[in-house]
């Protein structure tokens, strides 16, 4: 196995938790179900609720901004 096709692999194995937790995270921050919302650009909202506070009271909110960060 080639170098690049290690690096390859790296990020589709730490892409498919990624892509799970973004979804989650936008779903809690637009306050949707809508799947439309995972296919949308990155906006501003998004990263108020990534880098603040927007939901103190939500623990799922929390949970779920802390595995995003990662």
């Amino acid at each position: 196995m080639t170098f690049i096709q290690l690096i390859l692999l790296v990020l589709l194995i730490w892409s498919i938790p990624s892509t799970y937790f973004r979804s989650k995270f936008r779903k809690i921050v637009y306050q949707t179900d809508d799947w439309k919302i995972n296919i949308k650009p990155l906006f501003k909202k998004e990263i108020i609720g990534l880098l603040g506070n927007m939901y103190p009271e939500n623990k799922e909110y929390l949970k779920t901004r802390n595995y995003y960060r990662i």
